[in-house]
């Protein structure tokens, strides 16, 4: 297949960016690293009128930590996050996610932005940015806008952000000295997409969980927050037993389609196994902490 015709344009700041969205209107499209975009081109799944290259922004650009808080230009590659010591230090999920993003190519183009922006259901970083309650930063004409991660997600390839407004920044709340963070996924071959995965935050030790977030992806048209399943970890030591309740009531919380990999009834036994892989290297995790805080 062939991309279609359109118009091409780069953008040298965000105030030029924004003055060529308005230009050229709601078919214009942001290209940022390119990776999803550029094949749905190639597919004529996406036929835009203009691009807007917005790549070489360098306030797009950046990690960065201050009063506790991680902010993440939107503009930031793969590769960038997976390599920042900032990132392994204070949100180690985003840390742990990268490696599983496709392959060392895509993720030396492709960018934390657009992968929000892209709102694929099976992708990590979405996910991620839910459990860790992050905030997206949009840019438009009104000015700045501050979305809720759990807000923003709204379906298959569907998010908050109005057609006149681009994604600038992630801002995250550095983990607590308490806190775990793991995701676990399953593919068939590595750098596939996943066929279920789990992002899990949690906080307390090994006597008692003190907060819980556990998020699917791979089972919806979004992320999707099992908020059962964490309640029960809450207020409770973590061991196999609360494991199981959590795993078994994390079924009852989705409701995933069939694909090629496998029907409904598949994908939920799925959820449950990487769930459960989850929380165990979370208990591994907390001992291994626990012990070295002894010694």
């Amino acid at each position: 297949m062939k991309a279609p015709d359109f118009i091409y344009c780069r953008a040298e700041s965000l105030a030029d960016a924004l003055r060529l969205k308005a230009e050229h209107g709601d078919q214009a499209r942001w290209l940022a690293g390119g990776q999803s975009l550029l094949a749905a081109l190639a597919f004529r799944l996406s036929e835009p009128t203009a691009l807007i290259d917005i790549s070489r922004i360098d306030a797009l650009r950046g990690i960065t930590f201050d009063a506790g808080v991680v902010r993440i230009g939107a503009g930031t590659t793969h590769t960038a996050l997976g390599v920042s010591d900032i990132i392994r230090r204070h949100v180690p999920l985003l840390a742990e996610a990268v490696p599983l993003i496709a392959h060392a190519a895509i993720r030396n183009r492709g960018t934390i932005g657009g992968s929000l922006a892209f709102a694929d259901p099976a992708a990590e970083l979405p996910a991620c940015c839910v459990a860790l309650e992050a905030t997206l930063i949009a840019v438009g004409p009104k000015g700045e806008r501050r979305i809720a991660a759990n807000a923003f997600f709204e379906g298959v390839y569907a998010t908050a952000l109005r057609d006149d407004e681009l994604l600038t920044w992630i801002e995250i709340v550095a983990a607590q000295a308490d806190e775990q963070q793991t995701l676990v996924e399953l593919t068939r071959r590595s750098g596939d997409y996943a066929m279920a995965g789990v992002a899990a935050v949690l906080r307390g030790d090994a006597a008692e969980i003190t907060h819980a977030r556990l998020v699917f992806f791979a089972l919806g048209d979004r992320p999707v927050a099992a908020a059962k399943a964490a309640a029960l970890l809450v207020g409770k030591p973590l061991d196999e037993a609360q494991v199981a309740l959590a795993a078994t009531a994390s079924a009852q919380e989705i409701d995933p389609a069939g694909d090629l990999n496998g029907g409904p009834e598949m994908k939920t036994h799925l959820a449950q196994v990487v769930l459960s892989r989850a929380l165990r290297q979370i208990m591994t995790q907390a001992k291994a902490k626990a012990e070295r805080t002894a010694a």
